[in-house]
């Protein structure tokens, strides 16, 4: 009898959850016992289950994925975390890293170097696709950006705004959320865009990431 690799996947597009677990199902020994539409079910779902894998977004709502790996390894440090995402830029890298991800790949590759990523994690290894490791590299070349200071004076409800940007949330559903006005979150994001010194809300995430804001 063989000894199965259990897996979750973690995706908010139901066509990717679909199509990595039609794929996944046709390995003899990989099983995916669970999947999750967002961050918060996925921590829902850890509580019952013990996956010896989970494959995980970054762009999910309520709970994005850089901050459902920290708190997922808080419920069971056992399972091990793979980031299987869009995003290759760095700073998204480094803080999946950081928070305890064992692997990280561009959701381009094929279905051979998944499967052997899923098997190098399992088994206690690490694994980064050859895209990954090739930013990386270029990355450590580059000077480091300096972590928040107290000079820049951000407010504790700016970080909360900044948080629920980065979640996906319009302004209206920020300001309910929060119960302030949308003209409040409009002068918060403002506010954080001129401290940190970006023009757009896509900027403010990235350097928020690389400064550990997020």
């Amino acid at each position: 009898m063989l000894n199965k690799i259990t897996l979750v996947i973690a995706d908010d597009h139901k066509i990717i959850r679909d199509g990595l677990k039609a794929l996944l199902s046709n390995i003899a020994d990989f099983h995916v016992e669970g999947e999750a539409k967002d961050g918060e079910k996925l921590i829902e779902l850890l509580e019952t289950m013990m996956p010896d894998v989970v494959l995980i977004d970054i762009s999910m709502p309520k709970i994005n994925g850089l901050d459902a790996i920290k708190l997922m390894l808080s419920v069971n440090p056992a399972t091990k975390v793979i980031v299987l995402s869009m995003h290759e830029e760095p700073d998204y890298i480094l803080k999946a890293m950081q928070n305890g991800a064992k692997g990280y790949l561009l959701k381009n590759i094929d279905e051979k170097e998944l499967e052997i990523a899923i098997r190098t994690v399992a088994a206690g290894g690490k694994y980064y696709n050859s895209e990954v490791s090739s930013i990386m590299m270029e990355n450590l070349s580059r000077p480091p950006v300096l972590k928040m200071n107290s000079e820049m004076n951000i407010s504790a409800r700016e970080l909360e705004v900044l948080k629920l940007v980065a979640d996906g949330l319009s302004n209206k559903m920020i300001a309910d959320k929060l119960d302030i006005s949308m003209r409040t979150v409009e002068t918060h994001r403002l506010n954080m865009l001129k401290k940190l010194q970006v023009s757009n809300a896509a900027e403010l995430i990235k350097k928020a990431i690389t400064m550990g804001l997020l």
